[in-house]
């Protein structure tokens, strides 16, 4: 039986300085700060969640970030790039905006039947805008720097990088019910489900590209969306029987995760849509207090007096 995932639910990365990451997310790209928590296995780091409106899945991308923590190298055996889905016509504003603002930028692409802009944040971290020939249902995130028909709509896909890819493809058909939905030179595209942005996984075999080293700047590990805990626990057997190493059920607070490493060696996790970020605050008010997982709530007042300023 084939896992029953519908896409991409989060992506986390790595990063140094928390308030250029803080500013860069927020007021450079125009994503909502909806959750401001700690890293649950190092809580005396943040763990903090960009998305849209709500945080919905397919939207967050996600940090750790270690003040001082040298630069990474985005490469091979890693998840290379982080796209972003946007309206068709939205490239030109991009361009002047994030030109305006001095952040690194790379030539336009053509990827597929798409227009891709390259850029990257403070730290190196490889992101790309992908003005999408299909149809992207999903609203725009209100902001007060970008125009909503200019917004950001949520993730378009993770491209991982790969030194080869057949043991990292049988485990997207196999175990996780990825189909091949079209490939050219070094780039092969995987979907799921119903398709369209917010599910694609990008295969790339470039070998220009490097071994990747850890570190700011790069990702930590891409999270797939499955509906409930059921569906979790079905997706669990699954990989067990494809003899992947997967970890038990863990209780993240706003969704409950498994992970395990696919052979080309990104670490990947699978995370239920339940119970999102709003379980322990309002909507209207996500991010603007620290929040923390029930079992952490006896030690708010240590892990808040360990925790950096954000402003």
């Amino acid at each position: 039986m084939k896992s029953n995932l519908t896409g991409l639910h989060h992506i986390t990365a790595i990063s140094s300085d928390v308030k250029r990451n803080v500013h860069f997310y927020t007021q450079v790209l125009g994503l909502r700060f909806v959750k401001k928590s700690v890293n649950q296995d190092d809580t005396g780091t943040y763990h903090l969640y960009y998305g849209n409106y709500s945080g919905a899945p397919g939207t967050a991308l996600t940090f750790f970030p270690w003040a001082g923590l040298p630069r990474g190298r985005p490469g091979r055996g890693q998840a290379y790039a982080t796209a972003f889905s946007v309206p068709a016509t939205s490239l030109p504003f991009w361009q002047e905006r994030l030109a305006r603002l001095k952040v690194t930028t790379y030539p336009v692409e053509t990827r597929f039947n798409d227009q891709v802009l390259p850029f990257q944040d403070h730290d190196g971290l490889r992101l790309e805008l992908v003005a999408s020939t299909e149809a992207d249902p999903r609203p725009p995130t209100p902001s007060t720097e970008i125009p909503a028909e200019h917004a950001i709509r949520g993730f378009h896909s993770s491209t991982l990088a790969l030194a080869e890819t057949s043991a990292t493809v049988h485990v997207l058909e196999a175990q996780m019910g990825y189909r091949l939905q079209t490939q050219a030179g070094h780039r092969a595209r995987y979907t799921i489900a119903e398709g369209g942005p917010g599910t694609y996984v990008d295969l790339l075999t470039d070998p220009a590209i490097p071994r990747g080293l850890n570190g700011a700047g790069t990702i930590h590990h891409v999270a797939f969306r499955t509906p409930d805990d059921a569906s979790q626990v079905a997706a669990r057997q699954t990989l067990l029987e494809g003899a992947l190493s997967v970890s038990p059920v863990i209780d993240r607070a706003y969704f409950k995760s498994i992970y395990y490493r696919e052979p080309g060696g990104v670490l990947f996790e699978i995370a239920t849509d339940q119970p999102g970020f709003a379980i322990d605050e309002p909507v209207e008010t996500l991010g603007t207090k620290l929040s923390l997982p029930p079992h952490l709530e006896p030690h708010r007042a240590e892990i808040e007096a360990s925790l950096p300023k954000l402003s």
